[in-house]
């Protein structure tokens, strides 16, 4: 149901997406620090909704379709914001690629399997890969303009972030890896009867 909390956890990490847009596209240290904090809640709500909804058994077909969707734009949404205002080095724009590739890639994995009734599930590397890709685009997000508000001025919080999303790359890689080969794996096999 639309209004069971994981759903509406799920729903608000959409919702948050056009604040955190804003937010960058203001470009001040303080925008920046808010957007890094909004875009971190959105990030644990993702914890969160597949936690409650297995503990309190609500899971549905509503939440299955919504929450990789969501982690998508979400995701989707910091990249596009980071590289079209320069806020990744040249040399951070190759793992931004390699992450919405594949991010494409098992969306239409997901959809193909989806029609023949296979599903792929999320492996603990999966969530490995997540974890670093939330904590790279956060510290991104925030840059190096916002760490002086917190007193950090001295943490370079732009290499941290993109050392992160270099990780976060190398895991997307793999993990985009056993997704494919599981899908083409299933694409061969013969139609169940």
């Amino acid at each position: 149901m639309l209004t069971d909390l994981p759903n509406v956890l799920t729903l608000s990490r959409i919702a948050a997406i056009p604040l955190v847009v804003l937010l960058v596209a203001i470009r001040t240290p303080a925008a920046d620090l808010a957007a890094c904090v909004v875009f971190a809640i959105a990030a644990i709500t993702d914890y969160f909704d597949g936690k409650l909804a297995r503990s309190r058994q609500q899971q549905s077909d509503l939440g299955r379709m919504l929450d990789p969707i969501a982690d998508k734009l979400l995701v989707a949404a910091a990249l596009m914001m980071l590289v079209g205002l320069d806020r990744l080095s040249p040399l951070g724009l190759y793992p931004a690629i390699v992450i919405m590739l594949r991010e494409i890639l098992v969306s239409g994995l997901r959809e193909y399997l989806a029609g023949i009734r296979i599903r792929l599930p999320v492996t603990n590397l999966a969530k490995w890969k997540t974890g670093f890709q939330m904590g790279a685009l956060g510290a991104l997000l925030a840059g190096d303009t916002a760490a002086p508000i917190l007193h950090l001025g001295w943490l370079p919080v732009s290499i941290i972030g993109e050392t992160m999303l270099w990780v976060a790359a190398a895991l997307t890689l793999v993990t985009g890896w056993d997704y494919l080969t599981a899908g083409l794996h299933h694409a061969q096999s013969p139609p169940a009867k």
